[in-house]
């Protein structure tokens, strides 16, 4: 039995667990925007395939699943056949609140072959503000509800007590219900679907296919970065916040697999711009597994080839409680950036110029006749030029792999009306291969809401490579009703009445090339 036709089968149980979860789902932001991610482990935790899902999430798999299944080892839990484990606690989950993980064991003739494991993007875990990311939060304890490993399904019965109470922490308790089922059956599903695998190829082939990717993940990998072997760079970028920068800075040398060290990088802050260890992991591996041409498995045989160093109380491995819930969506972005510029300098004819570089996270609800509404969205912008072509526009950029809410299921589920949807022509940087182009999205509220945004790229744009010129920052606008324009920063939150509209404009990419050989 080939092993490739057992990793790419289980491969195909991801994606099927992604497409139970979308189309099970309650929020839009998961049922339209698929921000959700699925994998497959061995039995010690090793990722063997993931869907092509979210970045963030995928990457964070690997350290949150071991800290999980640590956490429940140390405490004695074991995970019986028909068991599920939820959490979203950042500092063992590996990414914020907002992203609740759901962990179930795969039995086969009452032996652990592995396990089946979801992450979903809820709309609203509690806190303060509609959204759950709350731009002025001093701790996690301000950004919403924690929810350590703890069992939601017991030997295939779901635990209603729990559901209830994870329900009643969102200001949308309905919908959260209903996305943490969608979750569960998503596992359900996987789980199934990887009984039938061990039955179709056989037990011993299955687990043999498995070991067999992984060791191939990880000489594709190395076979990739031959080329490239000895060579060292580092870069700096910066965060924003009102203060004043914030840096991170990353020294990348390969060496017998890629090593990334992040010493330099700004001290943790009582802010939530910090990135669990988790997301660090996820951001450094997205970059560096750019630099593969060839169609590398991302499994843990990849993953091992990558060493991560982040000092411990730093802004990019933090102590608890340090507020994280901006780290995933947007400090993520920023070490992508990061890594990606000291790659450059490594290989110049495979790295873009800098994309976007925010997700533009965009948090709004209220009170109306339906009840309570929580709605949030990300906004893509354009990606960087690139060796040989130009930067694409109007896309979702780097850790970010969602879609767009459709304008008309935004209009039919909240009380918002889209004044404007568009590319942001001239937007992305000049160059032989100019960035691509942001987006302008406009809404008017038509009941009174309180809106947070947290986003980047508000005072310096996206960096042009080789003379090309930097992407134009973002920017965010307040029209209220009584015609007062208030020019906003990347992060805040406000008190809004019916009649006032929110425009919204993303960062274009960074031009590649200089001008003198413009594309």
């Amino acid at each position: 039995m080939s092993w490739e036709l057992v990793y790419r089968a289980t491969v195909f149980v991801a994606e099927e667990m992604g497409v139970a979860l979308k189309r099970s789902a309650f929020s839009p932001n998961i049922r339209e925007r698929m921000d959700h991610s699925c994998a497959v482990l061995d039995a010690k935790g090793r990722i063997v395939a993931q869907a092509e899902h979210i970045p963030v999430h995928l990457g964070s798999f690997r350290v949150g699943a071991q800290n999980a299944l640590r956490w429940l080892g140390e405490r004695g839990v074991e995970l019986e056949p028909g068991d599920m484990v939820a959490l979203n606690d950042p500092y063992i989950a590996g990414t914020h609140l907002n992203d609740v993980m759901l962990l179930a064991p795969v039995y086969v003739k009452g032996n652990l072959i592995g396990y089946v494991v979801n992450k979903a993007h809820h709309v609203d875990v509690g806190g303060p503000v509609p959204g759950s990311i709350n731009p002025s939060a001093r701790s996690v304890y301000e950004e919403g509800f924690l929810l350590p490993p703890v069992k939601v399904v017991r030997r295939g019965k779901v635990e209603e007590d729990l559901a209830r109470v994870f329900a009643e922490n969102s200001k949308t308790p309905s919908t959260a219900v209903g996305d943490l089922h969608a979750q569960i059956a998503a596992n359900v599903v996987g789980a199934r679907r990887v009984e039938e695998l061990a039955q179709r190829f056989g037990l011993e082939a299955l687990l043999s296919g498995w070991e067999r990717a992984i060791e191939y993940g990880r000489l594709m990998t190395l076979s990739e970065l031959r080329e490239l072997e000895g060579k060292e760079a580092s870069a700096e970028d910066y965060l924003e916040l009102p203060s004043g920068d914030v840096r991170i800075a990353a020294r990348v040398r390969v060496e017998g697999g890629v090593m990334v060290d992040f010493a330099g990088t700004s001290p943790q802050l009582p802010y939530p711009i910090n990135a669990v260890f988790g997301v660090t992991f996820a951001a450094t591996a997205f970059a560096v597994r750019t630099l593969m041409e060839e169609d590398v498995p991302t499994n843990e045989g990849f993953y091992s080839v990558l060493e991560v160093r982040a000092p411990e109380g730093s802004l990019l491995n933090p102590r608890k409680p340090a507020p994280v819930s901006g780290g995933n969506v947007e400090t993520s972005q920023r070490v992508a950036d990061v890594v990606l510029r000291a790659l450059a300098e490594i290989a110049p004819e495979r790295v873009p110029a800098a994309g976007s570089g925010t997700m533009m996270n965009v948090m709004l609800g209220g009170e109306w006749e339906r009840g309570y509404w929580a709605y949030y969205e990300t906004v893509g912008g354009g990606t960087g030029g690139r060796p040989g072509k130009r930067g694409v526009s109007g896309v979702h950029v780097n850790m970010t792999n969602t879609l767009n809410t459709p304008i008309e299921m935004a209009e039919r589920s909240y009380p918002l009306l889209f004044t404007a949807y568009k590319l942001r022509e001239g937007s992305g940087g000049r160059g032989k291969f100019p960035g691509g182009d942001g987006i302008v999205r406009a809404f008017r509220l038509l009941r009174p809401a309180r809106l947070s945004l947290m986003a980047e790229r508000f005072r310096r744009g996206p960096y042009g490579l080789w003379g090309g010129e930097p992407g134009r920052e973002g920017r965010a606008t307040i029209r209220r009703r009584s015609g007062e324009a208030q020019l906003m920063p990347s992060k805040f939150s406000i008190e809004l009445e019916a009649g006032d509209e929110v425009i919204l404009e993303t960062p274009g990419g960074g031009g590649w090339g200089g001008m003198g050989e413009q594309g």
